[in-house]
């Protein structure tokens, strides 16, 4: 279809196109329209809106330019790639300076390798005696008694409405408590 347009350097409406491709290179009159909007949507064609029509075109130099543009910037990312390839084999060649395999280079290694290995057993061995920390010991007893502090808060709520609801209602209070689901053995925590 671009050639149809490179061709005769002409623009062009929708039905223009519809009776020329099918003629001219074969493509079907049914996708002539999907390929010319999938022409436009890739920046390949130009479109513009007239009055009511639509007018399509595009011509060869514009293609150049596009494909000048592309290979500018494609010759720039690969410079730079290249540029940064040279100071990373810099960097590279810097940092084997004095990295020679000695036995008392790879004897330290080996060390530093059972070293780590030692501190990470370690590290378990402490994670496993963690709740036996004295601190470890009191956080959970503050809040234990945060805990019971607000269950009895919320045992005096209870206590308070069910005071409230026998004098406003006159129940007794065996049947707020069956009615509520308030245990018979209900009572503060010490």
């Amino acid at each position: 279809m671009m050639e149809i347009f490179f061709e005769t350097k002409d623009v062009f409406q929708l039905k223009d196109m519809e009776k020329i491709a099918p003629k001219e290179k074969g493509i079907t009159a049914m996708s002539v329209k999907e390929v010319l909007q999938s022409l436009v949507d890739d920046g390949m064609v130009d479109c513009e809106r007239i009055g009511t029509s639509n007018y399509y075109w595009a011509f060869p130099s514009k293609a150049l330019h596009a494909r000048k543009r592309k290979l500018e910037v494609l010759e720039s990312q690969l410079s730079e790639g290249s540029q940064k390839h040279a100071s990373l084999q810099k960097s590279i060649e810097k940092a084997k300076i004095g990295r020679h395999e000695t036995e008392e280079r790879t004897m330290l290694t080996k060390e530093l390798s059972s070293l780590r290995d030692q501190r990470e057993q370690l590290k378990a061995e402490v994670e496993k005696y963690k709740e036996c920390d004295p601190q470890v010991v009191e956080e959970i007893r503050q809040a234990n008694i945060v805990a019971k502090d607000a269950a009895n808060r919320w045992t005096d709520n209870i206590f308070a409405i069910k005071s409230w609801a026998k004098r406003k209602f006159g129940m007794e209070e065996n049947k707020i408590d069956k009615n509520f689901g308030i245990p018979e053995d209900f009572d503060y925590i010490d």
